[in-house]
């Protein structure tokens, strides 16, 4: 219950009262707000009180590691938040406020969860002030005694118990949502929580984070879409990895200085999602800009003016924590939907959704029909700056609740993934035409997945373990044969149990007529005659009603 939760729950109504975060919404543009703000305003902490500069990224931070993700996810939302509090947001993609270097090197040197080495052992040089600081870690700049630069990343001491204890009430949060909405069910809201959670733990653990940067680093070996850097050492705690140069996406302005071409570049962006999605079947699921790089050119040629990057700049994949995959299945679904979509055949995108058992048989899919084309049809005529993907996301989860559809959990990953895709997209290049650019490499996939040459060939590979497990088939059949007639058997003792039952059912009905018949008679009688005899009947009546309640 959220009640087993108030302490957490009072800790964050006092936080946002100290803060006053109240006073950086407008409640005349967002009435539904105002009670929100009046119980801000009523904490004793909120009492003589003004507004505070940055106070959103001050609470957030306090707030603890959940939060911030939030605000780092709302960072790319310029269409949903204002202005003044997007450029607050923005500074917790990389600028959170650091924990001491004396503790990052106690975290470094650590036996069990560190390197187990001493900082001058690991490093010819290391940088006590940080380079920037997240929400699960900072990171340190260092040189190793070959001379190679590196970043040291470092977790945060102390965070998996708030993230565990918020966990539960996001966890009660959702449970009571989705009792009483039904969008929250349809998207498996509570089983989204637990995802998420996992997800979470394991971005703890850099030993994850540095397997998942180097498949993702093989995936895009050589490529000029993306540079991954090379990780030298990993601990739980602890990831020291190749140094890079380059900029966030969010700084639109260097890219100009420099002469970047920033239609190219996005466009280079959603065709690595795309092929991140379809391609590797592993994509990056935390985009917000703090993750998302390009390279530049280094300091010093910048300094004289000349840009030293011999190829077209690349993007550069960074913290690689919370990464995703699809089901095979899942996989088609979902480009067969896509290319559904641009197409502007709904009447496939319902036959699809149809098939993948999203939608109970009984469903009118007409209607389902026209509630798509209506809510998504009037997108693919526009550019991305036109396209409010979160208010068409709402919709289309507005239609899974009327109709009641059941959208997996894994593709809920996908879809926030999608949120920040496009949210970067609008900063870097808003006139990009996402639907032009994504149709061949969808129809492109498809095509390659449904080829009968590839698929016979993958047959021939898995051909030896198909034989090896043909030996198996007698006993399947014999088990199988087994199972029916067992099967069989429990059903004629249900059938059995059932026709009792029902036997029962009809003696007790036939019991209560006669008990209320009995009832009745006596009662009448006893109040028609007189004299001694009118008890006698009351007697009657009353042992009536005591047979039917002990037969």
């Amino acid at each position: 219950m959220l009640l087993s939760h108030r302490a957490r729950l009072l800790e964050l109504w006092r936080i946002a009262a100290s803060y006053r975060i109240d006073t950086h919404f407008s409640i005349e543009e967002a009435p539904q707000l105002q009670p929100l703000a009046r119980l801000i305003r009523s904490h004793p902490a909120a009492w003589g009180k003004k507004h505070q500069p940055n106070a959103i990224k001050y609470a957030l931070e306090d707030m603890g590691t959940l939060f911030l993700k939030l605000g780092q996810l709302l960072s790319t939302r310029r269409d949903l938040v204002p202005p003044a509090i997007i450029d607050q947001l923005v500074q917790l993609q990389d600028r959170v406020k650091p924990f001491s270097s004396d503790t990052a090197v106690t975290q470094i040197q650590d036996s069990k969860h560190g390197l187990g080495q001493s900082i001058d052992e690991l490093f010819a040089r290391f940088d006590i002030k940080p380079l920037a600081a997240a929400s699960i870690a900072q990171v340190h700049t260092a040189a190793l005694h070959d001379g190679r630069e590196v970043v040291v990343k470092v977790v945060r001491p102390d965070i998996r118990t708030t993230i565990v204890n918020d966990f539960e009430l996001l966890r009660e949060l959702a449970s009571w949502v989705s009792a009483r909405v039904e969008a929250a069910r349809a998207v498996h809201i509570i089983d989204i929580v637990e995802d998420y959670r996992q997800v979470m733990l394991n971005e703890l653990d850099l030993v994850l984070e540095a397997d998942n940067t180097t498949q993702m680093r093989n995936n895009f070996l050589g490529s000029a879409l993306m540079y991954v850097p090379e990780v030298y050492a990993a601990a739980k705690n602890v990831m020291v990895m190749e140094r890079i140069q380059g900029v966030p996406i969010s700084q639109t302005h260097i890219f100009d200085e420099l002469g970047y071409d920033r239609a190219a570049l996005a466009q280079k962006g959603l065709t690595i999602f795309f092929t991140q999605v379809f391609r590797d079947n592993f994509f990056h699921a935390d985009m917000h800009p703090g993750n998302v790089f390009v390279e530049t050119p280094s300091i010093n040629s910048m300094a004289d003016g000349v840009n030293s990057i011999a190829h077209e700049p690349r993007y550069i994949g960074l913290d690689c924590a919370i990464m995703g995959s699809l089901s095979r299945d899942d996989q088609l679904i979902v480009a067969r939907m896509l290319l559904a979509v641009m197409n502007n055949n709904f009447t496939a995108v319902v036959d699809i959704v149809s098939r993948a058992g999203w939608i109970p048989p009984n469903t009118d899919k007409h209607a389902l029909m026209r509630d798509m084309k209506r809510t998504v049809g009037p997108m693919l005529q526009k550019s991305i700056n036109e396209i409010d993907f979160a208010g068409v996301l709402m919709q289309i989860l507005d239609i899974a609740r009327r109709h009641h559809m059941s959208i997996p959990p894994q593709l809920m990953l996908l879809l926030k993934t999608l949120v920040h895709v496009e949210g970067l997209g609008r900063d870097l290049y808003p006139d990009l035409d996402i639907w032009s650019l994504a149709k061949p490499i969808l129809s492109s996939w498809i095509k390659e997945q449904l080829d009968p040459v590839r698929n016979l060939q993958q047959l021939r590979t898995q051909l030896p373990e198909i034989l090896l497990s043909s030996t198996d088939i007698p006993k399947l059949l014999d088990q199988g044969l087994q199972s029916l007639a067992s099967q069989g058997a429990r059903q004629d003792s249900q059938l059995r149990e059932i026709q009792q039952i029902r036997a029962d059912m009809l003696n007790d009905r036939r019991r209560d007529w006669l008990a209320l018949a009995g009832f009745g008679i006596f009662i009448a009688i006893a109040t028609q005659v007189v004299g001694w005899l009118s008890p006698i009947f009351y007697i009657l009546a009353t042992l009536a009603v005591v047979w039917r309640i002990l037969g």
